[in-house]
């Protein structure tokens, strides 16, 4: 298969996403997009590894694909912004099943169209593994922009669904191949292979005025969270770590070393939105979001003017998620 038949058929798999506002898309030198004159732009770029990121032998094409994308919409939510576009560079070794790389876009496609998120176009080249390159622009009010800069003492440390059932998928994926008569394995694998980037949770608290600094669970809690208290000059206490049922059942299958708690304080990749919320306003937001969501807004915590990460009783939380330089 050619460079141009490639692109071709990549195109054919995206014909069913939106793309209302590209006025000159995939086949030119560049795409042309007609922005929005009333909202901020938020543009952010995530690279997925095969090897680093993800393992062919642990998940489908599609859901690499769908993963991929999940990354950077998540990003998107965690400003409080609509994803409206994206562009994706795609590497691969020249070995590599052209089927491969069009099942991956499917997966891309599905969730693009289900985020309303336009795919504009992008570049293929050979890579020593497969990559995906993505950048997301996506639109938010100035009035509603959440950054993790804001939060302050007092402030209710929450989360917008529990903890580490993608960890837990992921040992599912590699010591449990069959889940077909498990439903924890089963949440567990859907939480690793084809997470759920929360857009409609992030878009609502970001038009509330008592959520004050936001962020998502990429990396762990324990790394997210620290990063968020560093670029607000705070600390904070954990109260309450909220585990996923399928991460406790998983690790009590597991037995031996596994701790589901750990697993949701440093297994990263859940894409829940970490929040701070104004304390007086908490219990109301909470019961609203719920209401709006039929989720619910899980307290953490709180954060503290003395810096750091540390339980009720004083001991310290190291920050143990994912680093890609450790």
């Amino acid at each position: 298969m050619t460079e141009d038949e490639l692109v071709a058929r990549i195109r054919e798999r995206l014909r069913g996403v939106p793309d209302e506002r590209i006025l000159v898309g995939i086949g030119d030198d560049a795409a042309v997009w007609q922005p929005s004159r009333t909202n901020r732009s938020v543009i952010t770029t995530d690279a997925l590894v095969e090897g680093v990121h993800f393992d062919r032998a642990l998940m489908s094409a599609r859901d690499a694909g769908w993963r991929a994308l999940a990354s950077n919409l998540s990003d998107a939510a965690a400003m409080g912004a609509r994803p409206v576009l994206a562009t994706i560079a795609l590497g691969f070794p020249p070995d590599t099943d052209p089927e491969w790389l069009l099942d991956a876009y499917d997966g891309i496609a599905e969730l693009a169209t289900r985020a309303r998120c336009a795919v504009a176009g992008g570049d293929l080249t050979r890579a020593p593994a497969i990559t995906f390159a993505i950048t997301v622009v996506g639109e938010v009010r100035a009035s509603n922009l959440k950054t993790r800069a804001g939060a302050r003492p007092g402030d209710v440390v929450a989360v917008t669904g529990s903890l580490g059932a993608s960890r837990a998928g992921l040992f599912v994926a590699k010591e449990r191949p069959d889940p077909a008569n498990d439903p924890a394995a089963a949440n567990a694998l859907a939480a690793f292979r084809t997470p759920q980037p929360r857009l409609r949770e992030g878009r609502w608290l970001g038009a509330s005025r008592s959520v004050r600094a936001m962020m998502d669970l990429s990396d762990g809690l324990s790394t997210d969270l620290a990063r968020l208290c560093a670029a607000s000059g705070c600390g904070a206490v954990v109260e309450n770590v909220p585990v996923h049922p399928s991460a406790r059942r998983i690790a009590e299958l597991a037995g031996g070393d596994a701790d589901p708690e750990r697993w949701a304080l440093d297994g990263g990749e859940d894409f829940e939105l970490l929040v701070a919320i104004e304390k007086r306003a908490f219990a109301h937001l909470a019961s609203r979001f719920r209401a709006h969501t039929g989720r619910e807004l899980l307290r953490v915590g709180r954060i503290t003017e003395e810096a750091g990460l540390r339980r009720e009783d004083g001991a310290g939380i190291v920050a143990s998620g994912w680093d890609h330089l450790r």
